[in-house]
């Protein structure tokens, strides 16, 4: 979570910088590294409660049709932005809770909600913190291959302590301990390496 807020500008940097796509942003703001396209959903579930399920989307997808401004403007400009909206809830099983506010739904529904109006607004990198916090054991593996569908066409880095979902994802992991880089290499090399096995699970060289 840290990583993330110093990536996305939420925490000043105390030494060093950050680039993005060749790009100096250490003292951007957080608004425009998101329009730069580095986006991330949170630990904690984040969405508008007293928009239905629909609107969460369609706001979202507000940015990237170059909407994002035109507030003025009649609700109706925003229908234009139902059908991709569809799409991308029907992704997440959502579809047939389009109508309902998004507030009232389980904590599992609002992350996978998050996870839909992030996608939709067409990053480059996307964040991912502990997206599997909080969502139902049966409904992992469809946001696991959400996930998966939405790394075909951009960089995900994702945070997250479910293994089984870091082995079946990530190409790249990094172990990180007490702020420190411990090891990094595919999940065989990374879970065979003895300072890991120490670290996350006790084991020695045994």
């Amino acid at each position: 979570s840290t990583l993330f807020g110093l990536l996305t500008r939420f925490i000043e940097p105390t030494a060093g910088t950050i680039h993005f796509c060749g790009r100096d942003i250490t003292r951007d703001r957080p608004a425009d590294v998101a329009r730069d396209g580095l986006v991330r959903s949170f630990q904690i579930s984040a969405v508008f409660g007293g928009l239905s399920v629909l609107d969460n989307v369609r706001v979202a997808l507000q940015r990237p049709h170059g909407l994002g401004h035109r507030f003025w403007r009649s609700p109706r400009a925003l229908d234009a932005l139902t059908d991709e909206a569809m799409e991308a809830l029907a992704m997440v099983d959502l579809a047939g809770v389009a109508d309902r506010p998004a507030g009232v739904l389980p904590y599992g529904s609002r992350r996978a909600l998050e996870l839909a109006t992030a996608i939709a607004l067409r990053p480059r990198v996307l964040l991912l913190d502990e997206p599997m916090a909080g969502i139902a054991h049966e409904n992992v593996p469809g946001i696991a291959d959400l996930i998966r569908r939405a790394a075909a066409d951009r960089t995900v880095v994702m945070v997250e302590h479910n293994l089984d979902v870091v082995a079946a994802l990530c190409g790249r992991i990094t172990v990180l301990q007490q702020g420190r880089i411990l090891a990094t290499g595919s999940y065989a090399e990374v879970s065979a390496d003895p300072r890991v096995r120490e670290a996350y699970m006790g084991a020695g060289d045994e």
